[in-house]
């Protein structure tokens, strides 16, 4: 696969929607950018004694309609290119769900399959001793996102309130429940694409139930979002694939027995009862629903054409390119956009900031009530975008209102 810059991508896809919005040339200019951005040098002592030296980033989008937010991702590839393009994407998708918040974006570059969990630990605290200055509950807030966990997020908050010396459970969110974690907050991504799923097939008169899904990456959102696919909308897993490959079998796998033996083995490949099946040969399966959960630009314009699944949900951020997204729109395979596929991650670590402002803690009902509602208004105001115009897919509908929404708050602030 040829590699794309991802930020290209996301000023790409930007540029379309703010020719379709006749966005004035300043407010163009102002919200293509940053507004800031941050490297850090982290030199980390090694288990070994040695010290070896981390390249770490973060961005600031946009903050014109709240605290920036964003996760923090552990990856060998890490670019600052990848941290603006995700934090672009983040600014859009706190505005499509309606949420008072900005986008930000964090990043390292690091094998976290190749750290002990002391290295883990000191590498985290290195990145909050680095960006404490910028963070905080009223500025910028990491949460979990590639390789990172709930315990990496308990460590930079325990280092953070060591160095403000107060408590400050509200600096980071996807924190374990004991340190002021919410409920619903480990398969938020997944069910709220789940939703998202749910009320697309109702509308397009798309029957789920029996139907047949695909997973193309079995990290976090990928897990839940085939069991949650199983449980809420009756579908049945017929393939899954992670960095090493995938496995296929027509008649269909147990969600719940994939996840065991893939938190069980670390892998997919060997699963009883299956085939191999390439990250590439899954994506192109006939099924109801396909859900990227992986990384970024895993479907292109060399392969959009041979996409027959009915329904997209992007649970991955930026897995489709611009000229993909034209070539499926024609073909009519209806895609669920990433950010707002995935944005309901970043809202239910939205409840578990409300909570840690209030030190008030919701039950599990309540999140799900509450991230569903949220979800289900954001998808029907998009959906209603895209069928109010012929010239435009679900991205484009998605960027119109997220751009809408952020070009006010800039100009109600004077900015442009």
């Amino acid at each position: 696969m040829t590699y794309t810059n991802p930020f290209a991508i996301a000023q790409q896809q930007f540029d379309e929607a703010a020719e379709l919005l006749g966005l004035e040339p300043a407010m163009r200019e102002l919200l293509r950018w940053p507004q800031r951005e941050f490297k850090f040098t982290l030199p980390v002592r090694m288990d070994d004694g040695q010290v070896h030296v981390f390249h770490a980033y973060r961005v600031q989008y946009n903050s014109s309609r709240g605290p920036t937010k964003g996760g923090l991702r552990w990856h060998p590839e890490e670019t600052m290119d990848t941290v603006r393009a995700l934090a672009a994407w983040m600014t859009w998708k706190t505005a499509v769900v309606n949420i008072p918040l900005g986008g930000g974006k964090g990043g390292v570059t690091c094998n976290p399959k190749e750290l002990s969990e002391t290295e883990k630990e000191r590498l985290a605290r290195a990145y909050m001793g680095a960006a404490a200055h910028i963070l905080g509950s009223t500025n910028d807030v990491p949460a979990p996102d590639v390789y990172t966990t709930p315990q990496i997020m308990a460590w930079m908050m325990d280092e953070y309130e060591k160095i403000v010396r107060e408590n400050h459970p509200g600096v980071i969110t996807g924190k374990p429940i004991p340190l002021g974690g919410s409920q619903g907050r480990a398969d938020a991504t997944a069910r709220g694409g789940i939703y998202t799923v749910r009320e697309a097939s109702q509308l397009l008169g798309i029957k789920v139930q029996g139907g047949s899904m695909a997973v193309n990456g079995f990290g976090n959102a990928g897990q839940f979002g085939a069991l949650l696919g199983e449980e809420l909308l009756g579908l049945k897993l017929v393939a899954a694939s992670d960095s090493r490959g995938g496995i296929y079998n027509a008649k269909g796998f147990s969600a719940r027995d994939v996840v065991d033996y893939k938190l069980k083995t670390g892998r997919l490949q060997d699963y009883p009862d299956s085939e191999p099946i390439s990250n590439e040969q899954l994506l192109e399966l006939d099924v109801t629903v396909l859900f990227p959960s992986a990384l970024e630009g895993v479907i292109t314009g060399e392969n959009a054409d041979r996409i027959k699944a009915k329904i997209v949900c992007e649970l991955a951020n930026g897995p489709t390119t611009p000229e993909a997204d034209l070539i499926m729109w024609k073909n009519g395979v209806f895609v669920v956009p990433d950010f707002l596929a995935n944005a309901g991650g970043v809202t239910v670590s939205y409840f578990e900031q409300v909570q840690n402002s209030y030190n008030f803690y919701w039950e599990l009902s309540d999140v799900h009530r509450r991230l569903d509602a949220i979800m289900t208004r954001a998808f029907h105001d998009v959906y209603e975008q895209y069928t109010s115009r012929k010239d435009i897919h679900m991205r484009q509908a998605a960027y119109l209102i997220s751009i809408l929404r952020v070009a006010e708050a800039c100009r109600l602030r004077g900015w442009a």
